[in-house]
């Protein structure tokens, strides 16, 4: 296992430090975000996307949906996920979940423990961590 870092030193940084993420993780189809509330997992993902090319407009919290679909300029889907909410695992079944990570789509999600026991074997886990400079440190293994 190889261990693995990106810092976003601030929000002016976060499209470089997305740009580096998906360089370092572009194999990878279901990328799991782990961190505390505010630490900054639908602002990351969100630069995520926008390298992607998921047009700025199109991106936003799937808080209350559980999953936005997004396309990238060139037609690929991007399932951005948030299980912020779920209080059941049936609840993410009901969505299609396994429709979706099936797909070969990259899905992002935020909030996985809530879902533990449906995360794919090679998913990707990232912690996030937030400094006390308030830079963001995301780390993973491979």
């Amino acid at each position: 296992m190889m261990k693995h870092s990106v810092t976003i030193a601030s929000l002016d940084d976060i499209e470089n430090a997305a740009r580096v993420f998906s360089e370092k993780t572009a194999e990878r189809n279901f990328i799991a975000f782990y961190a505390p509330m505010g630490a900054g997992k639908t602002t990351f993902i969100s630069a995520l996307c926008r390298v992607k090319g998921v047009d700025e407009d199109a991106i936003s919290s799937p808080t209350f949906a559980i999953v936005n679909e997004y396309l990238t300029r060139s037609g690929e889907s991007i399932y951005h996920f948030d299980f912020y909410r779920i209080n059941r695992i049936e609840e993410a079944l009901d969505i299609g979940f396994y429709d979706y990570i099936d797909s070969g789509a990259l899905c992002l999600a935020e909030w996985p423990e809530n879902i533990e026991q449906l995360i794919p074997e090679d998913a990707l886990k990232v912690m996030i961590t937030v400094n006390p400079d308030s830079s963001r440190v995301l780390v993973w293994e491979d």
